[in-house]
């Protein structure tokens, strides 16, 4: 049975008619339950938070038309397999970050983050005015899904660390999890890179499957309890300057919406985009003093380190330039980050740069 056929035959809104025999108008008219799958636990710092942000701006806004039904990593689909959850039909949406599915295509790399990339202003800026929504919505209909940023976690750290990065050499056989291009590069080192689900980071820290870990920043971590397992926590990071999380619709439930109920879950996501990248901005400093008074290490990459992973950054970006729509994305991303750097460096961060100065004199 093919994915159209599926939905048709599929019970819509809580109840058991056939979508076939249901008018369009008439499900928009009543009540609906819309399911969605999620790549984490609930109650995941940041992560969760943005997807529950959405989900009850939908039903305010709707003025309780539309509820959605959150479904945490493993208890409908494992974390991984959202993607191919909604675009089957199984389920109606998905939240998650899109650089998991890079293996669906290696466009969605972008739509969550790459390596010395963007920040979250400049990847909201992009998305935007940019081109870049227009261009996910040509990478979703390959997949019959129509997707949005939904959550930004803003800049990541360089992870957590059992032991200390002295040296470029020190990546030499390191475990490491490490998701997107970014984990790919780090391959590229000599790492040992694994992909694990954020709700098995801890154990697998705990147990010393793995040496390190990457997640979201210091208020997500924290929660997570990763001081408690590593010493070293290195406060920059080269691969997710700005990520964001999205939410994906099947397209034929989408199709199934109202113009206005539409224009609802766009402006739902945009908001939840603001409001969890201001939640860490809010809470990772005061995060990362408790981190440090529980004994752990803050530190910084050696420059040798930054230059190792600029090498295999491009490098892992460059192999998918034979395709035609990853390289469409890529060039676009990039020149819209170009312009926005260029304004930025000039006005907003030379503005930061001369407030500090001023305000912390004497």
């Amino acid at each position: 049975m093919d994915r159209r056929s599926f939905l048709k035959t599929s019970a819509i809104g809580g109840t058991a008619a056939a979508a076939s025999t249901l008018a369009a108008p008439a499900i928009a008219q009543g009540n609906r339950t819309l399911t969605m799958v999620t790549s984490v636990p609930h109650g995941f710092a940041v992560f969760d938070d943005a997807a529950v942000y959405f989900n009850n701006a939908v039903q305010a806004m709707t003025d309780g038309q539309i509820t959605i039904d959150k479904k945490a990593a493993g208890e409908l689909v494992g974390g991984f397999e959202v993607f191919d959850a909604v675009s089957s039909g199984q389920a109606d949406m998905y939240h998650s970050a899109d650089y998991y599915f890079g293996g669906q295509h290696p466009g969605y790399y972008y739509y969550t983050a790459v390596p010395f990339g963007a920040t979250a202003q400049e990847l909201s800026t992009w998305m935007y005015h940019g081109g870049g929504q227009e261009l996910y919505d040509g990478l979703g209909e390959i997949f019959g899904l129509k997707s949005f940023h939904a959550g930004s976690t803003g800049m990541q750290p360089g992870g957590w660390f059992r032991k200390e990065i002295r040296s470029a050499d020190d990546f030499n056989g390191l475990k490491f999890r490490m998701p997107g291009i970014g984990g790919r590069a780090l391959g590229m080192t000599g790492a040992s890179v694994q992909s694990i689900p954020g709700g098995e980071i801890y154990q697998a820290l705990a147990s010393g499957a793995i040496d390190g870990a990457e997640w979201i920043g210091p208020f997500a971590d924290e929660r997570l309890g990763f001081q408690e397992v590593c010493n070293f926590y290195y406060t920059s990071g080269f691969h997710e300057p700005g990520s964001a999380l999205s939410v994906s619709f099947n397209r034929d439930v989408w199709d199934s919406l109202t113009p206005g109920q539409q224009a609802i879950m766009e402006q739902a996501a945009k908001a939840a985009t603001t409001h969890s990248l201001t939640q860490g901005i809010a809470n990772n400093a005061a995060a990362l003093k408790r981190i440090q008074s529980q004994g752990v290490k803050l530190m910084e990459f050696s420059d040798d380190v930054w230059d190792l992973f600029g090498t295999a950054a491009l490098q892992a970006m460059d192999e998918f330039m034979d395709d035609p729509m990853y390289a469409e994305i890529r060039t676009s991303f990039e020149e819209s980050m170009k312009a926005s750097s260029e304004w930025l460096q000039r006005a907003d961060r030379s503005y930061v740069q001369q407030r500090d100065r001023v305000l912390n004199r004497g």
